[in-house]
């Protein structure tokens, strides 16, 4: 990306994610090997849980230096080869004796990851930060941190809330989704954090046209033209004209006839053991993005052509939210051999979407 983009599109936010995890690792890796593209950012984390993660990182080298910023503005000032760090206000700030033990997910690790997403989604909110690239959480850390995290199954959910909050809407008022992207495939998953049952309940012809439209509308962002949806069967064989299950013929068609009307080019719902080899970039590509209609359905064949370079993209928030497409790894923490690609990546695409904006978005 040309320098004079990334000075345009202002700072973007880091959130170190679970501290006992790998998150902070791979964040000093990426400034260390990135440091043009990670110009311009800042770490939304606790000082002394980084600095920790600089010395794991370098090794018997010398550590990258830490800028402690006293205002997030300050990010766009800071030379390359440092790291810009945000620690939140209030508890945050003052927690910083003793960092969370390595790879053991704990109410303290839990609480400090869920602080930093919470001051860096509201500052992208109040268009304080461009984007918001969030670090991998630990769900069980989250729910040992008790009130308000143990309520939210993951990151799109919190990030959904504390949104509805800022425009003073309910949550039901702004539809988000998750679409995952690779070397070769994109995903857009019509639901996420479900038991299976309750994921085929949300299989609506009002919720599949809602997937629809805010795929249509994100993905131009990242293609630089409208995208050739492919719409994934609840079913074996998409239903086999209703032998496996009827959703196909009276949800999933009508949705797609009710989409096309709006101009979304959609098609299918074709068997879900075939759409996602026709819509690799590497093959075919006959499709752009496959909504796939629960979370297992789209991260499955996703995760398997690429893990390594996965972004997380939420779909439909009135800010950019990217993330890794991975977990804290807790069994790699501490040991300096953690891959920061994806999270590379993240950055890479926060900042094509900060360049291309949706009409009347904050970030």
């Amino acid at each position: 990306m040309h320098e004079g983009v990334i000075g345009a599109i202002g700072v973007i936010a880091i959130t170190q994610g679970d501290p006992a995890g790998i998150g902070p690792e791979i964040i000093v890796q990426a400034f260390r090997d990135h440091p043009k593209l990670l110009q311009h950012c800042l770490v939304v984390g606790d000082v002394v849980t980084m600095r920790r993660a600089t010395r794991i990182v370098a090794g018997n080298a010398i550590p990258i230096p830490l800028a402690v910023l006293e205002h997030p503005a300050q990010a766009m000032h800071c030379p390359a080869h440092c790291i810009p760090i945000w620690p939140p206000q209030g508890s945050l700030a003052q927690a910083m004796h003793d960092p969370a033990p390595l790879g053991q997910p704990s109410a303290q690790s839990g609480h400090w990851a869920g602080e930093c997403v919470v001051w860096a989604t509201n500052a992208a909110l109040r268009g304080d930060v461009a984007a918001v690239v969030t670090a991998p959480l630990h769900k069980a850390a989250m729910a040992m941190a008790g009130p308000p995290y143990n309520a939210y199954p993951g990151h799109t959910e919190m990030l959904q809330e504390l949104a509805a909050i800022h425009l003073q809407q309910s949550v039901a008022e702004i539809p988000v989704r998750m679409m995952l992207v690779n070397d070769v495939l994109r995903v857009v998953l019509h639901s996420t954090h479900l038991s299976l049952r309750d994921a085929i309940r949300a299989v609506t012809r009002e919720s599949v046209v809602q997937s629809l439209l805010l795929t249509h509308q994100w993905l131009p962002r990242l293609l630089g033209r409208p995208p050739r949806i492919a719409v994934a069967g609840l079913n074996p064989h998409a239903g086999e004209e209703g032998l496996f299950g009827r959703e196909e013929i009276d949800v999933l068609v009508p949705a797609i006839e009710d989409a096309r009307r709006l101009g979304v080019a959609a098609t299918g719902p074709y068997s879900p053991d075939t759409v996602f080899m026709r819509a690799r970039t590497s093959g075919a590509g006959e499709f752009d993005v496959v909504l796939a209609m629960y979370h297992d359905q789209g991260l499955i064949p996703l995760k398997y052509l690429g893990l390594e370079r996965g972004v997380n993209i939420t779909l439909g928030l009135p800010i950019v939210r990217t993330s890794p497409d991975h977990g804290t790894a807790m069994g790699l923490a501490g040991r300096g051999v953690a891959d920061a690609t994806s999270l590379v990546e993240a950055v890479r695409i926060a900042r094509l979407l900060c360049a291309h904006p949706l009409p009347g978005a904050v970030g």
